[in-house]
């Protein structure tokens, strides 16, 4: 059975890995969001189960996360008001969470949970709306 485990985790950090080497910059932020928000729903199952380090672990990854590659992607230059609002929402987020680990709420794990699913599917949907627009210049 634990030989089964290794197997199984060995083949999802082989696939993540493939997955980020042919991943456009696109899909790699689409790829953060699911993995902040796949940390959250781990950590929401360890407060059930009231596994604190496992809930701890969880949480610090969902952050670390929004934190080094959510947040550490915005393009403050260029972004400009969006970059910052979207900043301000990170660093709410981050707090959130350090909060639902310091009072063991769930309702603030789902609050962050949610947020980033609004926030994914709208990045989801810059794509489709960019590959459908038409080229500048086009006749």
């Amino acid at each position: 059975m634990y030989g089964t485990q290794r197997a199984l985790s060995a083949y999802k950090t082989i696939g993540v890995e493939t997955g980020v080497e042919s991943a456009d910059p696109h899909q790699l932020v689409l790829m953060l969001f699911d993995g902040s928000m796949i940390a959250i729903s781990d950590a929401r199952r360890h407060l059930a189960e009231g596994r604190i380090p496992e809930r701890g672990a969880s949480i610090s990854k969902s952050i670390a996360i929004i934190e080094d590659g959510l947040k550490a992607s915005l393009d403050r230059d260029s972004g400009g008001e969006l970059a910052d609002r979207l900043a301000s929402l990170y660093d709410y987020m981050r707090n959130q969470l350090l909060k639902a680990n310091l009072s063991s709420s769930d309702s603030l794990l789902v609050e962050v949970h949610q947020l980033l699913g609004e926030l994914r599917d709208a990045w989801a949907l810059v794509d489709k709306t960019a590959s459908r627009a038409p080229l500048q210049g086009a006749a």
